[in-house]
């Protein structure tokens, strides 16, 4: 806990900030010698990586500590980093009422929405306790000793955050990442995004819980954006509605993940045409079509900046020209929930009319920040929807999601005042599900996988040209 204040507070020399990027540094020989009694992890082949941002945050401290010591609201809030987490031991719940001197041990696995690039396992104490002036600290750092059961790819230095309570009943968030991480398996296509911080580092952490704060104080506006309303909505459809959205959001991040937890997990192509397959039977979540569902995901690199490539599959005009669903008839979006600060963050009900689909409804929600973008969305049903946009469960509405997610293909950088970013292309992961009714996820075969990755290909190759021709002109 003093580590990570220190490191939170401290300035230079400790802290060197690269002229032009925005981007400070860590110094190791002022590291070393600042902290002698430092906690020594054991030595795994990885790389140190360390990382700072600050952010004010729309939400008081206290919230923020129980969003952080609440493992599901912790997974949940950073699902587009954290597939999995659970509490191995509750050492202390802390002082009566809140998590003040609170002490947990956790394991999770972290991630990048990417068949490209492994997860990192990770298993760490978490310590949160409250200071003078209304400051808090949570803190995370591994541990050595927990057995064989228990060993990471990932291990925690000192890090966390501080989160100092301002007079407008906000909070300032200072987050402090220092990892040591296993990239060997990355592929060379993500290397740059994951050495550059933006993937695990302390800017994805703090930008990923300032937009999902935003939302979640999003269900408290009462004004409905009617310009965008096409259908009726009460304030309580609204939120049904954004319950609907989240798990959605949940669903997708979960099915693409590149865990063990698949029943079935075949990695096949080469190169840029790399695809992900994963298969497994549902029988018993109502959140889900029941049968065997087969997730597949695909990352390749286009030359288009992420905001372009962004607008065009955020475009319900051009949506024909990569949806075979939306082919051969026309989108017209008839809800928009805003979703945040930003005006590109959003959930829209979507209706398709074509020859063979006269009354399709399609959920959709993205998400914008500026290490990732996202386009999520599944078809829904009109009878569990009108449920839904009257204020019922959305509990059980099945869905299927599908997407894209646009990462930058590096960091940063501010150069004469113009902000470039990597080489100035996009990293885009293209992920959808389908059912497979008449195989098992074990009899997943070599003729299936082939005849799923040709598929794929076709998709992805219609993506790309789409990209290409419209962004071109």
């Amino acid at each position: 806990m003093d580590e990570l204040i220190m490191m939170a507070q401290a300035g230079e020399p400790l802290w060197i900030p690269i002229i032009h990027s925005g981007i400070e540094c860590l110094n190791k020989d002022e590291y070393l010698s600042s902290f002698p009694n430092r906690i020594e992890l054991k030595p795994v082949k990885t790389k140190s990586e360390a990382s700072r941002e600050s952010v004010v945050i729309f939400m008081n401290p206290t919230k923020l500590v129980e969003i952080l010591m609440d493992v599901e609201q912790w997974s949940t809030v950073f699902s587009g980093i954290v597939s999995r987490a659970s509490i191995i031991d509750v050492l202390s719940t802390g002082m009566a009422g809140n998590y003040n001197e609170a002490l947990q041990v956790i394991t999770a696995e972290f991630h990048v929405l990417s068949p490209l690039v492994p997860t990192q396992d990770c298993n760490f104490i978490r310590y949160s306790k409250q200071h003078d002036n209304g400051t808090w600290a949570v803190a995370d750092v591994s541990l050595n000793n927990l057995g064989p059961a228990y060993i990471s790819q990932c291990q925690r230095r000192p890090s966390g955050c501080l989160i100092q309570k301002l007079s407008t009943g906000f909070s300032k968030v200072t987050w402090v990442e220092h990892v040591e991480i296993d990239d060997r398996y990355v592929d060379n296509l993500y290397k740059s995004l994951v050495n550059s911080g933006l993937a695990f580092g302390a800017k994805h952490w703090i930008t990923t819980l300032h937009r999902q704060c935003a939302r979640l104080l999003s269900p408290m506006e009462k004004k409905i954006h009617t310009e965008y309303v096409k259908v009726m909505l009460t304030p309580e459809g609204r939120k049904s509605v954004l319950k609907l959205s989240k798990r959605m959001m949940l669903s997708y991040c979960n099915s693409f993940g590149v865990s063990a937890a698949h029943t079935c997990n075949t990695l096949c192509g080469d190169g840029a045409t790399k695809a992900k397959i994963m298969a497994k039977k549902n029988t018993d979540d109502p959140g889900m079509p029941y049968g065997t569902i087969v997730s597949v995901a695909s990352s390749f690199w286009i030359q288009f900046s992420p905001e372009k490539v962004f607008d065009f599959l955020n475009d319900e005009t051009s949506r024909n020209k990569w949806d075979m669903i939306a082919s051969t008839g026309q989108v017209y979006e008839i809800m928009r929930i805003s979703n945040g600060c930003d005006p590109s963050s959003c959930i829209s009900l979507l209706n398709l009319h074509n020859s063979r689909e006269s009354n399709t409804h399609i959920l959709k929600e993205t998400r914008v920040d500026s290490t990732a973008s996202y386009v999520i969305y599944t078809s829904v049903d009109t009878t569990p929807l009108n449920v839904v946009l009257s204020g019922g469960d959305p509990t059980y509405v099945a869905l299927l999601p599908s997407g894209f997610v646009i990462h930058p293909d590096g960091p940063r950088h501010n150069v004469g005042g113009i902000i470039e970013v990597g080489s100035g292309g996009s990293l885009l992961t293209v992920a959808f599900q389908i059912m497979v009714h008449s195989a098992l996820p074990e009899d997943l075969t070599c003729e299936r996988v082939a005849i799923v990755n040709t598929l794929t290909q076709s998709v992805v190759e219609r993506i790309q040209n789409a990209l290409v021709s419209s962004l071109s002109i």
